[in-house]
């Protein structure tokens, strides 16, 4: 496969996608009881919070000079943009993808918090995680959590999912964005929690 196309990897499965692939995924399996209005108004709801707010904090900081890149390079620019992904996700959680609602979702997004505030405590410690792999490996444990919490086999997307992480990852090291270790914390940041939350909803 041509270096070149590498990248694409890292672009189409950037952090800021991961939340809305889990909620496609979670409305619209073939086990969702969602009528379609209500399907529609919480992708949108985890689109605005998760997805457009971001964006648009990501504009706001690089005219401020205080990013540089869409793929946040450096440590000292990634504090600030996961404070605030930490709030939002605690605002989805409390406010929108409650437990009462959608308790499987609901657990996604509080591992999704638990992984951030994990990446952000490393980065105080001046250990830097890769995103990437941390929302890439939490969406991969929670399509195959679900899968079985609802007897499905979705092995093929499980497979697909297993070999995007390891696309994503050379996509990382060929950009020169991540070390090895690097990609395992992040790997470790992302399913550890996912894992452990397996156990309050399968």
């Amino acid at each position: 496969m041509p270096k070149r196309i590498f990248p694409f990897f890292s672009y189409i499965f950037h952090p800021v996608f991961i939340p809305i692939y889990a909620t496609l995924f979670y409305l619209f399996s073939n086990h969702s009881y969602f009528f379609n209005k209500e399907k529609y108004l919480v992708l949108l709801e985890v689109t605005i919070i998760t997805f457009i707010i971001p964006v648009l904090f990501f504009f706001l900081l690089r005219a401020t000079g205080r990013i540089t890149s869409i793929m946040i390079p450096e440590l000292s620019e990634r504090k600030f943009p996961l404070v605030v992904q930490s709030f939002l996700l605690i605002l989805l959680v409390k406010k929108s993808i409650t437990l009462e609602l959608y308790p499987e979702l609901h657990f996604f997004m509080l591992g999704a918090l638990t992984s951030t505030l994990i990446a952000l405590i490393l980065l105080f410690a001046n250990k830097k995680a890769s995103l990437h792999m941390t929302g890439l490996s939490a969406l991969t444990f929670f399509v195959f959590g679900l899968s079985m919490h609802h007897h499905t086999a979705n092995t093929g997307l499980v497979i697909f999912l297993v070999l995007m992480n390891g696309l994503v990852a050379s996509s990382r090291l060929i950009m020169e964005a991540h070390t090895p270790k690097e990609l395992v914390i992040g790997v470790l940041t992302g399913s550890i929690p996912q894992i452990l939350l397996l156990f309050l909803w399968l």
